[in-house]
Order: structure tokens, then sequence, then C-alpha cells
């Protein structure tokens, strides 16, 4: 096969690939316990992620916006000030629970891909699949844009204080953000990690802004909001079960360190590290957030507040509250870096895997990034930004984050037995992990005891993987002129991107 190609090395490194890897997908993850490190000048994923990146992807992708704007799921569902603060504690234990049995996982199995890489290792490609299909089609393009659209309004918001802001000029915007970040990672994984310490900063700065003030406010006696902490209306039989479920998603994100695992310089000793730290400083500052809401806001006025942070701000802080929708749109914007940078590299593992076409397991040639696995969910989300009913498409599918995450964590119990030999840096108590996949199936329960016709749609939207997985991964017998249409695809998605095969997969 001859390819002209303007640029010689990437010519070169066309020419130098075995045949197959210009066919069909037929990449292996290499052994659980083989460590091939990154060596310059190779096409490859480097290991650029230190301990500080690695604390800065999982606070920066769990503090999205929800904090600023509507804390109030939990205390709607619970009834009380005080109860409230003690789920918004809880929640963040059971979270650090389950990132504690993903950074067991991290470092015994020391690849990326997170959920998909973890699920296949102890149940095999066809869950695997499922779970890779539904991030790839629906979740992922749906949630990117949700946070994207919070961006878009916040960040137009001290323009239109007097109006409406036009839902036309929120979506043009978003897709600007959308496109920035998509850029932005294509581009240098350094850059990408700097940006979003910076972004995780502004997060943490954020909520100091609220802390200290509160802190402050305590100090003085404006303690009127805690009095009887726990008087107020009785939580319902389904209250209580519907406010964890608000507290579990707005701690949802730990995971995603996992995603980047053979990025992370000292897996062993940072992956843990850096999902404790991370969880420590978000439950403490989420519980303190709170409390300094409470010193200044009724439980009442709380419920009717349409965001929350600018309530408060106003409150205390006069004109500098005008900063709280900067601040917002800075902290969505870090929750788009982040959720892009960590799920790419599910699809590029996913793609070496044999799971997803071969291109997104490629690397650009200069750049060293997943550039197509990056690029690869602009389209679908621009289409869900400008044509989904996204909301609709994300209670769907609730459940489903759920129920494979608590798969993830039932496959650490089952390894446990399956391969007691196999090499443990970290280790949890295994009550843990019974703990933490026992609260998923509950999760999952709870959905479909609260909204049984969406999580009905979900979970047939989920099965369409089933049939996806015998069609495009088991069936061998394709046409000879599909096969051909394919590998030329590749070729010229390779020429147009300039990218070629990871050095490691192609001795794997």
């Amino acid at each position: 096969m001859e390819v002209d190609v303007a640029d010689p090395r990437l010519a070169k490194e066309i020419a130098s690939m075995p045949k197959d890897n210009l066919g069909q997908a037929n990449g292996r993850l290499p052994s659980m316990d083989s460590e091939q490190p990154a060596q310059e000048g190779k096409v490859v994923l480097k290991k650029k992620v230190t301990l500080l990146r690695g604390i800065s992807i999982i606070i920066g992708t769990i503090i999205g916006a929800g904090i600023f704007i509507s804390p109030k799921g939990i205390l709607k569902n619970t009834g009380s000030v005080g109860m409230s603060l003690t789920v918004w504690t809880v929640c963040g234990i059971l979270s650090l629970f389950g990132a504690l049995c993903y950074a067991e996982l991290g470092t015994c199995i020391k690849k990326s891909g997170g959920h998909y890489t973890y699920i296949l290792e102890a149940f095999g490609p066809l869950p695997a699949f499922v779970r890779v299909w539904v991030e790839l089609l629906i979740i992922r393009p749906a949630a990117t844009a949700v946070i994207s659209l919070a961006f878009g309004r916040y960040i137009l918001e001290p323009f239109f204080m007097q109006c409406e802001i036009p839902e036309l000029a929120i979506k043009l915007i978003t897709a600007v953000g959308i496109t920035l970040v998509m850029v932005l990672n294509s581009t240098s994984v350094s850059w990408s990690a700097r940006i979003q310490i910076f972004l995780t900063f502004c997060k943490l700065v954020a909520i100091l802004i609220i802390i200290v003030p509160g802190v402050i406010q305590l100090i003085r006696g404006e303690t009127q909001h805690f009095k009887n902490a726990f008087a107020g209306n009785d939580a319902s039989v389904m209250g209580l079960p519907l406010a964890f479920y608000s507290g579990m998603y707005a701690y949802s994100g730990w995971f995603y360190l996992n995603f980047v695992t053979e990025e992370v310089e000292n897996p062993e000793k940072n992956i843990p590290l850096a999902i404790c730290i991370s969880m420590i400083i978000v439950t403490v500052g989420y519980v303190l957030t709170n409390v300094a809401y409470f010193t200044t806001i009724s439980a009442g006025e709380l419920l009717l507040s349409k965001a929350v942070a600018v309530t408060f701000a106003e409150r205390l802080m006069g004109n500098f509250s005008l900063a709280v929708p900067v601040f917002v749109a800075l902290s969505c914007f870090g929750s788009m870096n982040g959720g892009i940078f960590a799920v790419s590299r599910m699809f590029f593992v996913a793609s070496r895997e044999g799971h997803l076409p071969e291109i997104l397991s490629m690397i650009h040639v200069r750049k060293h990034t997943p550039l197509p696995a990056v690029i690869v969910l602009h389209p679908l989300t621009m289409i869900m930004l400008f044509t989904g009913d996204l909301y609709s498409l994300l209670n769907f599918l609730s459940f489903a984050r759920w129920l494979f995450i608590g798969l993830v964590v039932a496959g650490l119990i089952y390894l446990r037995y399956k391969r007691p030999d196999m090499p443990r840096p970290f280790k949890v108590p295994l009550f843990i992990p019974a703990l933490f996949s026992f609260t998923c199936l509950f999760m999952v329960a709870l959905s479909l005891y609260s909204d049984p016709v969406n999580t009905g749609i979900g979970f047939a939207i989920t099965l369409t993987g089933v049939p996806a997985y015998y069609l495009f991964i088991v069936w061998d017998k394709k046409p000879k002129w599909f096969r051909n249409l394919l590998d030329k695809l590749t070729v010229t998605l390779q020429i147009l991107l300039e990218v070629v095969p990871s050095e490691e997969d192609q001795k794997s």
C-alpha cells in the first residue's frame, strides 16, 4: 500500500507499520503486570500526570456548578438543616470508599480506561463493550453538553444582568467552549493539565470566598439557622434515599484519574494519594460551603433561591457578587476539560482492544495526544447540544452510571478470589468494596422505584449494546468490500490527522 504524505516523518511512520495495523483492529491490552514506560522520541502517551495534576483532575471534575447554584436537592428531601449536613458528610465518606476501591484497581491494573478496563479484566468483553457503547453514543456527549450549557449561560450572565439571555447566544458560546476544550486536549497534554490546575485553583478560591465569610458569621454568633437543626419537615420514606442519591451524584467524578492510569507518574503511590487528598478536600469544602450558606440564608430561602451563591454574596459582599457567575463559568469549564481529558482515554483503550474503530487508538506523531479519541466527541456533542433533549437522556441513563460502577467494585471482590496472587501495592479492607457495591445496587434500585419509566427506557437503550457487540465485534464474516472501505478510511484519516498507532501497541 503506497501513501502520498506531505510530512516525511508521517510517511515513514505509516510505511513502517505492519499491514495488519492498517486493517481491522487486532490490538490487545498487554498483561496487567507488564510495565512499558514511555521513552523519549517514541509515539506513545507519555507519563505527564503528576500528583498535583492528578489532584486537579479529580477535584476539577467533581466540583461543577451545582454547589454554587443549586445545592438544594439534599435539603429538600431531608427536611432539616442538620440532616442535610449529615447526608453531605455521609455521601462524602461513601464516595471516598468508592474512590479507595478504584485506587486499588488502578494500582494493580496499570492500564488506562477506568470502568471499561476493569469490567473487561473481571467480566470479559461483552459488558465492557456495552459500557463504552453507551458512554460514547449518549452519556458523554449529553453530559458534556449539559455542563457546557451551564458554562455558556454563566459566562454571558454579567452582560445580560437586566434581561433574559437569548437561548441561541447561550448555545453558540457553548459550542465555542466545547470546541476550545477539544482543541486544547488535542494539542497538548501538558497544557491541558496546567489549565486544569489553574481552573481547580479558581474553584477552590470560589469556595473559600464563600467559606471564609461564613466562618466570620459564625464567630459573630450568626447561628440562628442552626438552632433546632434537626427540627423541620420530617423526611419521607422516599425523601432520605433521594437525598443520598443527590449527594452521591454531587460527589461523582472521583473515578476520572483511573481513566489515565498509563499517563500517571508512579501510579502505585500517586493514584491513592491523589484520590485521598482530593476526596478529603471536596468533602470538607462541600460541608463547610453548606454551613456557610446557612449562616446567612434560612432553609426556606435556600430552597427558593435560583442561585444560592449569588444570594449569599449579595447579602455579604455587595457588588462583588457579580464575580460569582464568572467563577461558576470557570468551574464548569474545568469540569468540561477534566471530563474530556479522562474519557478520551477510555475510547483510546477500547479501540486498542478492538471494540471501537482502530483510528481512535492512534496518537499524533508530534503532539503525542490521542487526537482522534478526543475529537470523536465533538460532532456527537454538537448534535446533542442543538437537537437533543439532554436532560431526558441523562435521566434515562442515570441508573447506568451506578450499575457499571457497582459492577466494577464487585469485580474487585471477584478478582480477590479469581486472582489472589495479583500484585496489589494498595489494598482496601474487604468491607469497603462490599459496602460500596451495595450502595450502588441501592442507587440502581432507587432509580427503578422512583422513576420506572425513564429507568426502563435507559435500560433498553443500554441493551442495544448487546446486538451491536455481536454485529460489529463477534461477526467476522463482514464483506470484503466493507473491510477494504474501513482500511482506506483509516489510512485517509491517519494522513489528515497525522496520527499513527502507538509504538507500544505494535509491540504488544
